[in-house]
């Protein structure tokens, strides 16, 4: 045989293929996707809260909503709900600027500070980004808060040039900016990636899970009806979904030790992560059998992207967030961050994922009962041996 012959193999080409088909699907979803960073950071909504009875405070809140490179720059917000929606990361960064901040900026007290509260358990660059620009931003104010203009602030008041200039210089030395963190995750990326690994375990073990289950449907059919296969499939994929979910946690837990009153909890979503994922992907392979295997390697790259573990929605170009919407992934992500670092209910995110799942399941029913052509049940030997017995006796 040739090496020519040989290359025109069944297996020759479809190793031909794939290597082309998954060289492009993933420079071309993932090089798009992460175009988003830095590029989309100014789609990031942030609070500046103002609260300040004095100048000082209204100057730096119009100097940042100047300066700053955000588009959406929520002002007419209570610093409470600002709060809030920092928990559900509805915002990026909030920016208190608290009542009393003038006054003490006028006697020099230590206490005249801002406020940036950041929450860590979200997407890591959009963490990692609002600190850099905090730092970005107390180093503005220093300069603002410079001897020359706390100097010709003092002055107006009436305070000998000497006298403020001594002043002034204890006025920038009391300036701090108060980075407040909430939701921290321990230090270590590997902490911050542990919502995305446990997703992705379970989703390419799923997908996977569905090429062989829906191919053993198929070779089992005139064995037993649509119904009773179909059936088993998700009997054994929930079984599947129990013991890999177990031991799935069972390594996160050996490595990043979250707290152990969470096992249960991670262990539920784990199993539901992986049924949701399962019926999911089995979507396409019912409809074209191996062939859906390759249509859910793009999906299975683009929710990679979509599944804001690394960018939010605010950041994600129109074809990913389209994607969030309807993955699994995404919600499973969230869930995930939710559960382990935040201090808010993962319950809507499951409730969602739930939804994902269960119209995934439907559509495969609906696959199995109109498209599948029905086959006569074969009857077994022992099965017509066992009849003809009762028959006799």
């Amino acid at each position: 045989m040739k090496f020519t012959a040989f290359l025109k193999t069944r297996g020759a080409t479809a190793a031909i293929f794939m290597g082309i088909f998954y060289a492009v699907a993933m420079l071309g979803i993932f090089l798009p996707g992460y175009t988003a960073i830095p590029g989309n950071v100014d789609k990031l909504p942030i609070a500046i809260i103002n609260d300040d009875a004095g100048k000082n405070g209204a100057m730096i809140a119009e100097n940042l909503q100047e300066n700053l490179p955000f588009k959406e720059i929520e002002t007419d917000i209570t610093n409470k709900q600002a709060l809030k929606d920092l928990e559900h990361n509805d915002l990026a960064l909030v920016v208190h600027i608290p009542k009393t901040f003038s006054e003490n900026i006028q006697k020099g007290e230590a206490s005249s500070s801002i406020d940036f509260t950041i929450n860590e358990a979200g997407a890591t660059v959009v963490s990692s980004t609002m600190n850099a620009i905090v730092t970005e931003i107390n180093s503005q104010l220093s300069t603002q808060f410079s001897q020359q203009t706390a100097q010709g602030v003092l002055m107006n008041f009436n305070v000998p040039e000497k006298q403020s200039a001594e002043l002034a210089e204890k006025i920038e030395k009391s300036y701090v900016g108060n980075v407040v963190t909430i939701n921290e995750i321990p230090d270590g990326m590997n902490h911050n990636m542990l919502p995305m690994f446990l997703t992705m375990a379970g989703y390419v073990g799923a997908m996977i899970g569905a090429m062989q289950l829906v191919g053993a449907f198929r070779a089992s059919r005139g064995k037993a009806s649509k119904t009773r296969l179909f059936t088993y499939v998700q009997m054994a994929a929930l079984l599947i979904a129990v013991v890999s979910s177990i031991i799935a946690v069972g390594v996160a837990y050996l490595i990043d030790k979250p707290s152990g009153d969470l096992f249960f909890g991670i262990v539920g979503q784990q199993i539901l992560n992986y049924m949701v994922c399962f019926n999911f992907t089995a979507i396409l392979i019912f409809l074209f059998g191996e062939g859906g295997m390759i249509l859910n390697l793009p999906i299975l790259l683009m929710q990679t992207i979509a599944n804001g573990a690394t960018i939010t929605r605010d950041m994600m170009h129109l074809p990913y967030e389209w994607m969030s919407h309807i993955s699994p992934m995404y919600y499973s992500v969230q869930a995930y961050f939710a559960n382990l670092f935040g201090s808010i209910s993962p319950s809507p995110y499951i409730w969602s994922m739930a939804a994902v799942g269960a119209v995934a399941m439907l559509i495969n029913m609906a696959i199995v009962a109109f498209l599948q052509k029905p086959m006569p049940v074969q009857v077994s030997e022992t099965e017509v041996e066992k009849k003809a017995a009762e028959i006799s006796a």
